[in-house]
């Protein structure tokens, strides 16, 4: 019991720091790391549950891996996505975009689902880490949207579509992470990214429907956002099942965004025409030139990706760093693809999108300056997130509450499963980073249990981590940057806790009632 207490200190001192005496997020963060570390030196090797070999030195190799993690590539794509929006303002080119989705319908409900669902789903399924937070954000605040309502719906939307982030990246790892020999099959890889679809179908009705009334609350606007939800809610989940039933990982987020974007078109032009007999406005000539940056992103993330296997090999086997810690078992390595990266094909997309916008390179690295600069405090917030998570992961923290949870649970177990997977995502801001922290105990409790069919527990991994995503530290220091809310992360968390909770049970009542 002991150990219990003393493995969720970090976590919950994150929470009290943030909401109870509101601390900025930089300065939390910093501050459970600190006290990580003390309790991974002091208390965990005297509790037993550090593992065997793992020195006060490994601490300090478990920090400097959070280090690396967090800049290679996480901060690196943060950073680029934030420099491609701010491009966007430097042009004046962000205007034209603004006037589009200001313009596209008088709907306030109809402009916000587009952008944070469907423009964010697809942000996030061709790059992810952050990039769906703090785009979506963003461009809401600069239609007019107050930042405290910008940035909790893009947190609540970017969560379904997480699962399959960064062209399909975490499903692939919860499966190679289960897999004799830790390389699936496109079979096992096909089944588990239909489980977790299947698992998060209701709040994909839920969640639009959420994101709609938040925006127009309005009795007589109970019914159309009824509607409208149900219809961009179904185009996505059947889409999203699709697309993960026959053809993997890599693309439900990206084709069931694009979807959802038709489907919001669609009843746009049927609303138009029905209410008032009005035409949908044609297009502006400048709108390409606008959207420049981001269809340039989209087509150099799809051509590096598993799509296209021939450009996807000799991008990850060529420039790439290795570093052998310490704390790493021989022959593993730290590895960051230099050309292979997220963060490049958003560099590239905005570098030349700018160029075409009429920007000269001079101004393009000044706006790059500025925004490194205006992004301290985050790098200050995701590095000790991170760190923190690798200290909390290699002392045996997490396995222990994980641990405990299951033992506690017992036959009640699936109702609690994708709570576990939460958790991972709330510590360590990244689905993927769950999935590998958590998907074996899911086999493992699975087949303690007998299921016949381990892979539902095993995506429920991955249902509870899109929920934990919406509330997780690093996700909320994503929204404080884009959004101008430095030191306002606990605002931010308290809002948007009432739905990750309800997110999280929805999910766990799911995969229970349907193992």
């Amino acid at each position: 019991m002991l150990s219990v207490i003393v493995a969720i200190v970090p976590i919950l001192l994150l929470f009290v720091l943030m909401l109870g005496f509101k601390m900025a997020g930089h300065k939390s963060a910093l501050v459970s790391l600190v006290v990580t570390i003390l309790l991974a030196l002091l208390v965990a090797p005297q509790l037993g549950f550090t593992p065997e070999g793992f020195t006060s030195a490994g601490v300090g190799w478990a920090v400097v891996e959070g280090v690396l993690k967090a800049v290679f590539p996480i901060l690196i794509i943060i950073l680029m996505a934030i420099f491609s929006y701010n491009v966007l303002v430097e042009s004046g080119d962000i205007e034209v975009i603004k006037r589009q989705f200001s313009s596209f319908s008088d709907d306030r409900g109809v402009t916000v689902l587009m952008l944070v669902w469907g423009f964010g789903g697809l942000l996030e399924g061709m790059a992810g880490f952050g990039t769906a937070v703090a785009i979506p954000a963003a461009i809401l605040i600069s239609l007019g949207y107050k930042p405290l309502f910008s940035a909790l719906v893009a947190l609540i939307a970017n969560t379904v579509p997480t699962g399959f982030g960064a062209v399909g990246v975490p499903i692939i790892t919860l499966c190679n992470e289960v897999a004799p020999g830790g390389a699936a099959t496109s079979e096992a890889i096909c089944e588990i990214s239909a489980y977790a679809v299947l698992q998060l179908s209701p709040l994909f009705f839920i969640l639009p429907l959420i994101i709609l009334m938040l925006t127009d609350h309005r009795r007589q606007a109970w019914l159309k956002n009824v509607v409208l939800s149900l219809w961009v809610g179904g185009v996505s989940v059947v889409t999203q099942y699709v697309v993960a039933r026959y053809l993997g990982a890599e693309t439900p987020a990206i084709i069931g965004s694009v979807a959802a974007i038709v489907a919001i078109i669609i009843y746009v032009k049927v609303e138009k025409r029905l209410r008032r007999g009005e035409k949908v406005e044609k297009v502006e000539k400048r709108l390409l030139r606008a959207w420049s940056i981001y269809l340039l992103i989209l087509v150099f993330v799809l051509l590096s990706g598993p799509l296209f296997p021939g450009i996807n090999h000799f991008l990850k086997t060529h420039l790439v760093s290795r570093i052998a810690l310490p704390i790493y078992p021989e022959g593993t390595y730290f590895s960051f693809g230099w050309i292979s990266n997220a963060g490049l094909m958003l560099f590239l997309g905005t570098m030349i999108g700018g160029l075409i916008q009429g920007l000269s390179l001079k101004r393009l690295m000044v706006v790059l300056a500025r925004t490194v600069v205006g992004l301290r405090k985050t790098v200050v917030t995701i590095v000790s997130l991170i760190a923190l998570a690798s200290v909390m992961n290699y002392s045996g923290m997490i396995m222990v509450i994980a641990s405990a949870l299951a033992a506690a649970t017992g036959t009640f177990y699936p109702l609690f499963a994708p709570l576990i997977g939460a958790v991972g995502t709330f510590v360590t801001g990244s689905d993927t980073s769950a999935n590998i922290l958590f998907a074996k105990l899911q086999a493992n409790v699975a087949s303690q249990l007998n299921y016949a069919d381990p892979n539902w527990l095993v995506a429920a991994n991955t249902t509870g981590a899109t929920g934990g995503k919406m509330i997780s530290p690093q996700s909320i220091a994503i929204a404080t940057a884009a959004c101008d809310m430095q030191g306002k992360d606990g605002d931010i968390l308290r809002s948007a806790l009432p739905y990750a909770v309800l997110y999280i049970i929805i999910g766990g009542l799911v995969v229970f009632f349907a193992v």
